[in-house]
């Protein structure tokens, strides 16, 4: 039987250089990388966003939240989800006061637009 050698990223000692001296740069906290994800977004604050998805129910109603749930936000479009195209029609005809709830709901006007997409569950 013949032996195998080892392959030579195996053999060989992989050489090891320290981090570049200097001023080694503080942690970013973690709400000031979502808020800039946010204003990507197209929102203010990382809050601004938690406080739309947290807070449907209160803004579409629990019937309506029991069939739908926001996906995302695009610039001033909010994606939403709904579970059944009956659902759809429904938060359609509700977009303009949707849209005011949540201008209400965030104190700025952000979500201009709902985009539906049915998806069930």
């Amino acid at each position: 039987m013949r032996a195998v050698a080892a392959p030579s990223w195996q053999t060989r000692a992989m050489p090891w250089d320290p981090l570049p001296t200097g001023r080694a740069s503080a942690p970013t906290p973690i709400g000031a990388a979502l808020d800039r994800v946010a204003k990507g977004l197209g929102l203010s604050s990382a809050g601004a966003l938690a406080k739309l998805f947290a807070g449907w129910p209160e803004i579409v109603g629990a019937e309506i939240a029991a069939h739908t749930r926001p996906l995302e936000v695009r610039g001033d479009i909010l994606i939403v989800a709904v579970d059944d195209p009956a659902w759809a029609t429904q938060i359609r005809s509700l977009e303009p006061l949707v849209v005011e709830r949540i201008e209400a709901r965030l104190d700025e006007a952000t979500i201009q637009q709902l985009k539906v997409r049915v998806r069930p569950d």
